[in-house]
């Protein structure tokens, strides 16, 4: 298939490519610069030039496509907003290129906010706010004769070369001398190795049928205390404690985010598409050093 995807040098993204290209696919990449281009070039795909305000290049990547994987997010938590808006207009433009084709059209969301006190499963309904809008956008087209196919990306999808969420941790506990967690550390999230997130990708374009959720998650339930510790071991440094109410101020934007619960279970997305992660865990990584060597 020729598979176009947004955000195809990203940190899931660039797996992902490899993953398509590898199982014999061709791969057209949404390139925002020459940067980016020469490096979809140099593995084998090809780039269509444009970002994800320019909505004709989106068009025209969804109609000349087999498949639409859209990764690609602005991830500007200084204006969610705009980044919301600039998510929701690029998921419709994409959608209507891709009406009545019955096409696989897969696009990423992420964990937050779908559900308290409990894992998330795929059943769980997208909230109607924030990025939720375009995973229920994007889900009221698989009537309309598009393949939707929604894949929840757990918090950590960990690897060489991170530069998420954990990452954030790793500068924080070197900025204030300290692995910390919150309150008591019972806050968990789930956790996804990148090569495995993009295998699931990949399947969900190959088998999936329309309208489902896929959960990329390999573990479900990774308690922050623990992912504290780990970094503390990592990194040398001693695991403490943090009041709640200080979570921005020793974590800085990322400690919204790491107060938060989000646990998520795959069952259904293993059972229906034969899905069976192999990668490390998050811990193995972080004690493994992948997150920065011992500080002296």
């Amino acid at each position: 298939m020729n598979v176009f995807v947004t955000g195809a040098t990203g940190w899931i993204g660039s797996a992902t490519t490899d993953e398509l290209l590898a199982a014999g696919h061709r791969v057209i990449g949404l390139a925002r610069s020459d940067e980016s281009a020469a490096k979809l070039v140099a593995k084998g795909a090809t780039a269509l030039r444009g970002d994800l305000d320019d909505l004709g290049a989106l068009r025209r990547g969804a109609t000349e496509a087999d498949a639409v994987v859209h990764l690609a997010n602005k991830h500007d938590w200084s204006d969610p907003e705009e980044s919301d808006r600039a998510e929701r207009a690029a998921v419709h433009a994409m959608a209507e290129a891709l009406v009545g084709t019955g096409r696989p059209f897969v696009v990423a969301n992420g964990l937050s906010g779908v559900v308290e006190g409990r894992a998330a499963l795929e059943t769980d309904r997208g909230p109607e706010d924030s990025r939720g809008d375009s995973e229920n956008l994007a889900l009221s087209y698989a009537g309309r004769g598009v393949r939707t196919v929604i894949v929840r990306f757990a918090p950590s999808v960990h690897g060489p070369g991170d530069w998420g969420f954990v990452t954030f941790l790793v500068e924080a506990a070197r900025r204030n001398g300290v692995s910390a967690y919150l309150g008591d550390g019972s806050t968990a999230w789930s956790a996804v190795h990148r090569s495995d997130a993009a295998r699931l990708i990949r399947l969900g374009i190959e088998g999936a049928p329309a309208g489902v959720r896929l959960h990329a998650v390999a573990e479900e339930s990774v308690s922050t205390r623990a992912i504290a510790e780990a970094l503390g071991k990592a990194l040398g440094l001693p695991v403490t404690s943090v009041d709640p109410a200080r979570a921005e101020e020793h974590f800085g934007v990322v400690g919204f985010f790491f107060g938060l619960g989000m646990a998520a279970s795959s069952a259904r997305t293993r059972t229906l598409l034969g899905w069976h992660p192999t990668g490390p865990t998050l811990e193995e990584e972080i004690l493994a050093g992948v997150y920065g060597q011992r500080l002296p």
